[in-house]
């Protein structure tokens, strides 16, 4: 990857990394000059959901995470929350309280509505209640840009000012139906988005 990113780099393309988060530091350092976006899977936060749901542990993901906020690179952290196994209310809140401590307010983070398949057919849906509220507790433990993943049309997919709350972004599904950006700064009241605008 190393090797590709480097290339792509001269060539004046962009990088962008998706992961479940599990990279040793050096590694990681020698990657960061080179990537513009990483993605991380935040599959939970318990070592418990880790352990047995995933057969991994939770701490070297939150030090990747750690080791991005020093970074150039765009952070999204996408989570999707399975019923039962990782949605409980306190625990997300933990999540966001965590993630606005150590990754600052700006960080993106993507709640993502599960369907049951593969492995685990034998549970339902996420229901769109719950998602809409972990995304209202995200926003109040001062997360700025939280986002509802599987859930087009519900307002969640739009980027809104940190400031003034208006929609600079308007999506639906993966189709932008509206922006408001000047430069990368919202066009009503100035404020800089983050982001790749260009």
């Amino acid at each position: 990857m190393f090797d590709t990113a480097r290339l792509a780099k001269e060539k004046g393309l962009r990088n962008v990394m998706v992961s479940c988060g599990y990279i040793n530091p050096e590694p990681l350092k020698q990657l960061l000059p080179l990537l513009d976006v990483m993605k991380v899977d935040l599959k939970g936060f318990t070592e418990r959901f880790y352990q047995t749901i995933c057969g991994g542990t939770l701490a070297p993901v939150l030090s990747t995470l750690k080791q991005l906020s020093g970074s150039k690179a765009l952070v999204d952290i996408v989570t999707l929350v399975v019923p039962t196994l990782n949605d409980d209310p306190d625990t997300m809140k933990s999540m966001f309280q965590w993630i606005r401590t150590n990754l600052g307010p700006n960080v993106c983070l993507h709640l993502s509505r599960f369907f049951p398949t593969y492995q685990l057919r034998n549970l339902p849906h996420t229901p769109v209640e719950v998602l809409i509220q972990l995304r209202e507790s995200a926003m109040a433990e001062g997360l700025n840009y939280v986002y509802l993943g599987n859930v087009p049309g519900s307002g969640g997919e739009n980027t809104y000012c940190p400031k003034c709350r208006k929609i600079v972004i308007g999506r639906l599904g993966y189709e932008i139906t509206e922006n408001h950006l000047i430069a990368g700064n919202c066009s009503s009241c100035g404020t800089l988005i983050p982001g790749i605008w260009e």
